[in-house]
């Protein structure tokens, strides 16, 4: 079930539109000028109480107090690191080998 309410000091996240879409730089794509430049933040909820889209003020892990319309209570962690990149894999796995091979010289001029 999704609360709908938070009390002071629950963990939320709130948004914030930081440009409208005349706003944006000149040099971005098409289709990002089009859109507005939002940012979310999460922190502990500064008001003693306070429901899905009320303006609200939070306190970051970080410190500062932040003020932006209530979107989430105790919010999710959804992040990943996208879809699997064969190239990377591929260059990752050779760097791993020419490192090897860099320990195994340095070794043996040791030795």
């Amino acid at each position: 079930m999704i609360a709908l309410q938070a009390q002071k000091g629950m963990w939320v996240e709130i948004e914030n539109t930081v440009l409208q879409p005349g706003e944006r730089a000149p040099h971005v794509p098409e289709d990002t000028k089009r859109v507005p430049l939002v940012m979310w933040v999460k922190g502990f909820l500064e008001s003693n109480e306070a429901f899905l889209g009320d303006r609200v003020k939070v306190r970051t892990l970080a410190g500062r107090i932040v003020e932006g319309k209530l979107v989430a209570i105790n919010p999710r962690h959804e992040h990943d690191f996208g879809d699997c990149v064969e190239e990377l894999l591929q260059a990752g796995e050779g760097l791993k080998k020419e490192l090897e091979m860099v320990l195994k010289e340095e070794d043996s001029n040791e030795g």
